[in-house]
């Protein structure tokens, strides 16, 4: 799958003064959407379509990554929350509607905490708090996220999607993996980059901050999520104040791209609708919220 011609590439300056790379597609309302570990902005070419049509979308390729800048390591969740309001700033400057996918749904937990005027609205997609209160993945499982071993980027990202997609799904999709291994196997991650991310991620904990989010927050989490189990959405939902938890029912961690059309009706009607907001159940902090059902959509 291309990603779209008519993509216009936008660089921003962090504070340190890296510069980062944002592809901006669509005309509306401002959508951040900031991807996971080791994944440039080609992670959404399966929803960019279906986003720009209703949003002016930036997708970020964070620090190290895809076209923006390599810095040497050690990174932080809480630095690459600062690279993304740096691209915020930029971006016009105004306020936008955020969507953080898995590490990315990491760095969107820490930009709305640090830069809260930045952030009008929150997506937080199979995504966890990190530190002691995260639900941790099978060991075999992050193994072989990790490439299992694999001795070139092609074969390591293979054996990362035996785990990031739901079985029955990625056997039934085959095209969806095999376009994810090739895009791998031409941009691979630079060498040193993906270890900083991941050491990013492990050190991750914002349980004890998350009662800081001020914007209207929405959780989106497969249910048949290996990488990041369904225990660790429920914590969020729990400690940050109204959120929403909206299950993907029979979907793996990748649930954006197995379910593309239920997440763009999910965002249009979170992000856009007036009063989206209105109504929606409220969890009382430190408590395992009720959790709604989303339809399963349609293969």
């Amino acid at each position: 799958m291309d990603w779209p011609a008519t993509s216009e590439l936008r660089i921003f300056t962090a504070a340190d003064g890296a510069q980062l790379a944002g592809h901006v597609l669509g005309a509306g309302p401002p959508l951040l959407v900031i991807p996971g570990l080791g994944t440039d902005h080609h992670a959404l070419v399966w929803n960019i379509r279906g986003l720009s049509e209703l949003f002016e979308c930036l997708v970020l390729d964070q620090r190290g990554i895809g076209r923006s800048e390599v810095t040497p390591g050690p990174y932080t969740i809480a630095q690459l929350a600062d690279d993304a309001a740096s691209v915020l700033r930029g971006w016009a400057p105004r306020t936008a509607a955020v969507m953080g996918l898995s590490m990315g749904g990491m760095v969107s937990q820490q930009l709305a905490i640090r830069h809260p005027q930045l952030v009008a609205r929150l997506v937080l997609g199979c995504t966890g708090p990190g530190g002691a209160s995260a639900v941790r993945a099978d060991p075999e499982v992050t193994r072989r996220l990790l490439g299992g071993g694999a001795n070139d980027p092609a074969s390591a990202y293979r054996t990362a999607c035996t785990v990031l997609y739901e079985r029955g799904w990625s056997a039934a999709h085959p095209e969806v993996i095999e376009d994810a291994v090739s895009w791998r196997a031409q941009h691979p991650v630079r060498p040193g980059v993906f270890r900083a991310h991941w050491e990013a991620t492990r050190h991750h904990d914002s349980f004890a901050l998350l009662d800081k989010i001020e914007a209207p927050t929405t959780i989106l989490h497969g249910r048949s999520d290996l990488v990041m189990p369904p225990g660790n959405a429920e914590v969020l939902a729990a400690r940050i104040s109204g959120a929403e938890l909206v299950w993907f029912e029979g979907r793996g961690h990748m649930f954006f791209q197995e379910d593309p059309g239920l997440t763009l009706s999910l965002l249009q009607s979170r992000l856009l609708a007036q009063g989206s907001r209105e109504g929606a159940p409220k969890f009382p902090r430190g408590a395992v919220p009720d959790t709604i059902a989303a339809r399963k959509g349609e293969d």
